[in-house]
Order: C-alpha cells, then sequence, then structure tokens
C-alpha cells in the first residue's frame, strides 16, 4: 500500500583522449551538466528527417502517425529510470502519453554529436536526479519548436497556439494539427536558448508525477525482452572463462590437447595472465570443456587468507590511532570519559556479493577499423573508453550496445572486467569474428566486487538525566576508492566515502542527529578482495551501525527510541519529518499483538530522507518473522509515485535477503559461496507487508533506488532487540542465535 503525502556548452570531442573522455564524464557525474549545454547537437545522417520519422532535437523523434520518440541515455536495470525520464521529457512536451515509446542511445552516437545527451551512466541513484533539468528542457524546447512550426505554417502569432496531448490548436480559426504533422518543419526551427525555458511547476504535473505503468513491462512478461546474453549474430562464437580463484593469482600452465577434440570447440586461449577461456560453437561446448580442462593454478601470496585473518586485520583497526577519515565536533574522548554513564558496543557486517540474474557477459566484433560491444554496462560512456582501451581503436571507431540489465546493483558501472576479458579472447581470433562471453554463475560470484567487509567500534556519554553528551564511532574496514579509484583517495589517506551517511552538511548523506560532542573515524583495512559499489553502498552498513547502537543508547538512557531521537534532530526539519511521519503511520506506542514488537530507524543517502519502523516477532526457539515494515521517503519530487514504491518494495527484498542470509566467506583466499544453494535468497513466503509512504517536499531532487534499504535492517534488528532484549551486532542473522534471554 503506498500512500503520498504532500507537502507545501560540452566542447567537441575532436581529439579527445580516452583518458579525457572518462575525466569529462567523471565531473559531470558530480553535478550534471550546465544549464547553458547544447540541447540539440550537430545531427547525424541517422539523425535527418527520414520516412522513420523527424528528430525534432536530440531527446525527440516523431513520427507522421505521431508516435513519439523519447532518447533515453541512462541505462535500465529495473530501476525504472527509463519510464521516469520519459515522463519527465513528455510532461514538457506535452505530447499523448500512449504514443511514447522510448529509444536507447549509444555512447559512440554521444561522442560523434558533442556529447548532446550528456553524462550516461547510471548509478548512485542519480539517473533522474542529475538529469532531470535538461531533458526538461529538451521536452520543452521541442515542444516550443513544434508550436512555431505550426503557427508558421498557419501564418499567426506562435502566442495564438496551444496544444494539449500532442494535438496543436489555434482558436480563432478552428484550426488543428498533429505533432507528426509539423514534425519535420518543427526539427528546422532556430532552438530557444536553455537557459529562457520556465519548465513547470511539479505541482502542476500531470505525466509526470503520476504513477502511471512502466514502458519496459510488457515484453518481459512475453518472454520478448532481449537481454545482452541474448545478443546473437551471424558467425558467432561463444567462450566460457575460468580466472583464477584466488584473487591476485596466475595461470601456471594448461593442457588444451585434453579438450580440443571435444565437440564444437574451436581454440582454448589464456587470456592475460589469471584466466583461461574456451572458445565453441555453444556455451554449453564451451563450458563442458572447461570443466574438463587440466589447469595449474599459480594461487600467489593471497593463498593462506580467510575469514580468521580478514577479521583480524579488520579488528586491529579499532584501535585508536590510525585515521584515514574524520569528523569532529567538541571533545567526544573527554565528554565520555566524564559522563556519568557509558555505553560501548561493537558491530560487524560482511562481504556481500551483487548476485545479479544476469551473469558477467559481453558480445564483441572487432575489426581493424571498428570495434562493437553489446554488454550490460550502467555505464556506456566507460564501456566505450574500455573498448577503446582494450583494442587500441580510437573512440570515434567504437561503440556500445546497451541493453536492458538482469540487474546491476552497482557491479555493471565502473567496473569494465567484461570488455577487457572478452576483447582479449577475440584477438585470438581471426578479425570479424563476433565473440560472445559468459561467466558461469560460479565465476560470477567468484569474481564479484564485494561490498567491503567492515567493523564499528561506538561509545556513548550520557548524562544524570539520559542526554546524549558524548559519541565517538570508528569504522574500520575496505576501502572501495583504494581498490577502484585511488585518484579519489585524500591527500594523507583520507577517504570519506567510507563514512558516507556521516557527513555534516546537508545535501547527500547528512547524519541527523546533533551532538554536542562527537567523533567519528575511519582506519583503512584493505584486503586482497576486491571490492566496489553495492546497492546503497556505505550507507548501508553505516546505518546499521548508528541506528543499532542509538536504540541501545535510548535503552541505556531509559527512553523511548523514538523520543531520543526526535531530541537529537531539532536542527534536521527534513529527517525529523520523514521520521514522524513513518511513526504516525505504524502508530508508534500503540499496542500490538502479543509477541510482535516494534523497531524504527531513520537515515539519508543518495540526496533522500527516508525512515522505518519494523513490526517482528521471535519465537522461543529463535525463529524470525517480519510482520510489517513501514518505510517512508522524502526525495524531493516524486515523478512516478508507483515505481518509488515498487523501488521501496525492492529495497526490503534486497536489503532483508542481505541481514537474513548474505555473507561471502573466505577460505584459501577465495570466496566459497559460489550458487545461490549457499548463496541464499529471501524466499516469498519470508516477505513481510510493506506499506510505502512518499513525502515529498518539492524542494530538491532526491535518489529512490538506493536510499530506503539502509533503514530496512537497522529497523528490523532493533525489533529484534525489543523481542529478545538483547542487540544483534553481527550479520547475517543467520549466524545468530535469536532465542530470548
Amino acid at each position: 500500500m503506498t500512500k503520498i503525502v504532500a507537502t507545501r556548452s560540452p566542447s567537441s570531442t575532436r581529439g579527445m583522449t580516452r583518458r579525457g573522455f572518462v575525466i569529462g564524464s567523471t565531473a559531470l557525474a558530480g553535478g550534471g551538466l550546465a544549464l547553458g549545454f547544447n540541447l540539440f547537437g550537430a545531427r547525424s545522417a541517422a539523425a535527418a528527417p527520414s520516412a522513420l520519422g523527424a528528430e525534432v532535437n536530440a531527446w525527440v523523434l516523431i513520427k507522421p502517425d505521431d508516435e513519439v520518440y523519447i532518447r533515453i541515455a541512462r541505462s535500465e536495470m529495473g530501476q525504472g529510470t527509463l519510464t521516469g525520464l520519459a515522463q519527465l521529457v513528455a510532461e514538457e512536451l506535452e505530447c499523448d502519453w500512449s504514443k511514447v515509446r522510448t529509444e536507447t542511445v549509444t555512447p559512440g552516437e554521444n561522442v560523434r554529436r558533442n556529447r548532446v545527451w550528456g553524462e550516461m551512466g547510471t548509478g548512485g541513484s542519480r539517473g533522474i536526479r542529475v538529469s532531470q533539468d535538461y531533458v526538461r528542457r529538451g521536452g520543452a524546447a521541442a515542444r516550443i519548436m513544434l508550436l512555431q512550426a505550426a503557427a508558421d505554417q498557419w501564418k499567426v502569432p506562435v502566442s495564438e497556439v496551444s496544444v494539449k496531448d500532442g494535438v496543436i490548436a489555434h482558436a480563432a480559426s478552428k484550426r488543428t494539427v498533429t505533432y507528426g504533422k509539423v514534425a519535420a518543419a518543427a526539427a528546422k526551427v532556430t532552438p530557444a536558448d536553455p537557459k529562457s525555458i520556465v519548465l513547470k511547476d511539479p505541482k502542476t504535473w500531470t505525466i509526470a508525477g503520476q504513477p502511471l505503468k512502466r514502458l519496459d513491462t510488457l515484453l518481459k512478461l512475453s518472454g520478448g525482452r532481449v537481454y545482452a546474453i541474448d545478443t546473437q549474430l551471424p558467425g558467432m562464437l561463444v567462450a566460457s572463462i575460468k580466472d583464477c580463484p584466488v584473487f591476485g593469482g596466475k595461470v601456471k600452465s594448461f593442457d588444451a590437447s585434453k579438450v580440443a577434440h571435444r565437440p564444437g570447440v574451436k581454440k582454448v586461449v589464456q587470456v592475460k595472465d589469471s584466466a583461461v577461456a574456451v572458445v565453441a560453437d555453444t556455451f554449453w561446448h564451451a563450458k563442458t570443456a572447461l570443466d574438463a580442462l587440466p589447469i595449474e593454478w599459480d594461487y600467489g601470496p593471497n593463498a593462506a587468507a580467510s575469514d580468521a585473518t580478514i577479521t583480524a586485520h579488520i579488528t586491529d583497526g579499532l584501535k585508536d590511532g590510525e585515521n584515514n577519515g574524520e569528523r569532529r565536533n567538541g571533545d567526544a574522548i573527554k565528554a565520555i570519559a566524564e559522563a556519568p554513564k557509558k555505553v560501548e558496543a561493537v558491530y560487524s557486517t560482511p562481504f556481500l556479493a551483487h548476485a545479479t540474474m544476469e551473469p558477467g557477459n559481453c558480445t564483441v566484433r572487432i575489426t581493424a577499423t571498428e570495434a562493437k560491444a553489446w554488454l550490460p554496462t550502467q555505464n556506456a560512456e566507460a564501456s566505450l573508453t574500455a573498448l577503446s582501451e582494450a583494442t587500441g581503436l580510437k573512440l570515434e571507431q567504437c561503440d556500445i550496445h546497451r541493453n536492458i540489465l538482469g540487474g546491476g546493483f552497482g557491479r555493471r558501472g565502473g567496473q569494465q572486467d567484461y570488455i577487457h576479458q572478452a576483447v582479449a579472447i577475440a584477438k585470438q581470433l581471426p578479425p570479424g569474428t563476433p565473440l560472445k562471453m559468459i561467466w558461469t554463475r560460479e565465476e560470477d560470484m567468484a569474481h564479484d566486487f564485494y561490498r567491503p567487509i567492515s567493523q564499528c567500534k561506538l561509545s556513548a556519554g550520557l548524562d544524570e538525566q539520559g542526554n546524549l553528551v558524548g559519541l565517538h564511532v570508528r569504522v574500520s574496514g575496505q576501502s572501495i576508492n583504494a581498490w577502484m579509484s585511488p585518484g579519489l583517495i585524500e591527500k594523507g589517506g583520507k577517504d570519506m566515502r567510507q563514512l558516507q551517511g556521516y557527513a555534516v552538511e546537508p545535501g547527500d548523506a547528512q547524519l541527523g542527529y546533533a551532538v554536542p560532542n562527537l567523533l567519528i573515524e575511519y582506519a583503512m583495512r584493505n584486503t586482497h578482495v576486491p571490492v566496489g559499489p553495492w546497492r546503497g553502498v556505505n550507507t548501508n552498513q553505516n546505518a546499521v551501525y548508528m541506528e543499532c547502537f542509538m536504540d541501545e543508547v535510548a535503552r541505556a538512557a531509559g527512553k523511548d527510541p523514538l523520543a531520543f531521537r526526535l531530541a537529537l534532530m531539532k536542527d534536521f526539519p527534513k529527517h525529523r519529518g520523514i521520521l514522524e511521519a513513518v511513526a504516525d503511520k505504524a502508530r508508534w506506542g500503540t499496542p500490538l499483538p502479543a509477541g510482535v514488537h516494534r523497531g524504527i530507524a531513520q537515515f539519508m543517502g543518495y540526496g533522500s530522507y527516508t525512515a522505518a519502523v519494523a513490526e517482528a516477532s521471535v519465537s522461543d526457539d529463535g525463529k524470525l518473522t517480519v510482520h510489517r515494515l513501514v518505510l517512508g521517503t522524502n526525495c524531493g519530487h516524486a515523478v512516478n509515485p508507483g515505481q518509488i514504491a515498487a523501488q521501496v518494495e525492492g529495497s526490503v527484498v534486497f536489503g532483508l535477503t542481505a541481514a537474513l542470509y548474505g555473507e561471502m566467506p573466505v577460505k584459501d583466499g577465495r570466496m566459497t559461496s559460489l550458487n545461490f544453494d549457499t548463496y541464499q535468497m529471501m524466499r516469498l513466503a519470508e516477505m513481510p507487508k510493506v506499506e510505502t509512504l512518499i513525502v515529498p517536499t518539492y524542494d530538491f531532487w532526491g535518489g529512490v533506488g538506493e536510499p530506503t534499504i539502509a533503514v530496512v535492517t537497522p529497523a528490523v534488528l532493533n525489533a529484534i532487540h525489543a523481542a529478545t532484549g538483547k542487540p544483534v551486532r553481527s550479520l547475517p542473522l543467520k549466524n545468530v542465535d535469536l532465542r530470548h534471554t
């Protein structure tokens, strides 16, 4: 059940290097494009008016039968960005929504047209919030051009014409014309200055802001959706690959002769220094041959690593001293030492895999002058750069065909390992041979970029009245930036990204509590295991640490967990507002059925404010049942409330699965959970009732895909604490004895 509560010029790429292209993309990812950028770009020959339709501008193509094709630059992976962006363009375009279709643009075309579509990355819940302004201006500019074309045709002032649902009218002469009839002429109209365009007030939206059905559902339901793994090209060969199971290890030797004569096998190749692949006519022939291939590995120096050695390394970082990130006000250490009552706890969270339904794959076709790739990617520009890098061809000679993704969750963003491997294999085949490389599920799980492992030690001091006077938070764990983006590590080894959610300033991930003496620290403790963004990234574990400890401190103070939090949130009206709205919806403080208990949590991430109340029970033998979750989101503007609700529900499935079962153990230097028999997913019968509360304040743009995950787990853990009388400080719950004390 969902309830909405309303409160009142990129430069030319000519001569651009691959490095410069990536840096430019990264810069744009941080803050979007300037309002004065080129909405239209140089039209390519393919974009010229034709029998298929007329390109009014880069965002809008209209066919003579009035079908409207809206160009989408972001990736769709189930989060609904495709539909949301189309709604924003269509709202300003004022077309007939029933005639809207979408078309995915390629990064190669973006390069050729001076990056007219801007940044094409999809991660960090940025798909809509970063591009909303310029895509709306693209729709508005196209509308203005269409109206001008009709006015010119009728020889009347443009101020006398109006449009509704793609039908332009001149009231005085009672003439009408549809968009499809004037689109070709509109394409020749000089576009308005984007800065001069006045966008609609979101409170007046009729297409955006509505819970419209998604545009990509039908093909999924019918089985007609083609994912990258389904790519078929004439003469295509298929490769199965196996990388050294220990990170940092290498191939010592393999005997290709043992499988060379198996059915369909074309070639056995080494891929760089750590992997071997079999190329065959079908995936099954390639996979079974690879399974039978004798490979001897040099496991390298990391073969002795295990859960025990990694845990000891992380635990060592909890000691005072090393500091790779800090937020400080007052003197927390002194305030806690002098406080009449002290509370201390240590929490831990494990490595987690992305476990996308579509395993890693990439199809490439490479000639001496051209390279193309078909793959699931969250960052088409990064994929284009990787293809250029791996082949040695110029950006202008490469292109990426980006399918709808069978799951992403951060795995398919900055990491472009699939492309590099596929190209390395294809280079060992005759030029022009199409090659599709597919990872097995086991390979996908064994060679992920996992959510970082970490621990957190928290200490608090309370005065005689139970007021929080000091809070010390020390996080120890692996750094995503150190593994993926060393250039983002600040001078002196500082990495504030791992403290996501604890920021002092408003914006992306502000901590919503005012503590008179506060010290938050991060100790970097890296391991040999590769890490990367996992849906929600560091807000997930940081919310668990902060929100579960807040409950412990509230109980030590003898105060209600909601009231204790609200007393610390007087200076944070948006944090407080969403927490109060959710508590009210969940009827916090009212009686529940015998044995059922509530837990509460709030957190900010990706520019949005979220809160949750969980209702759960724990049987005498320790069986957990989560009965109900009430989740609130203030993302500023709600482009598609139905899709926001779907994302919140998906957050529950994703977050609760991780809380119940998620972990990637390490033994002998390698991951040991390599399929869904050991990396367990939450079952349908375990899904609680979910109620979504959307509270838009219409004064900022926040994300949707990731923020709510952060509050799911701590709300449930706090309900368990209320039910059993003991806090849960380590995950997953499958390893925790929940029997009552």
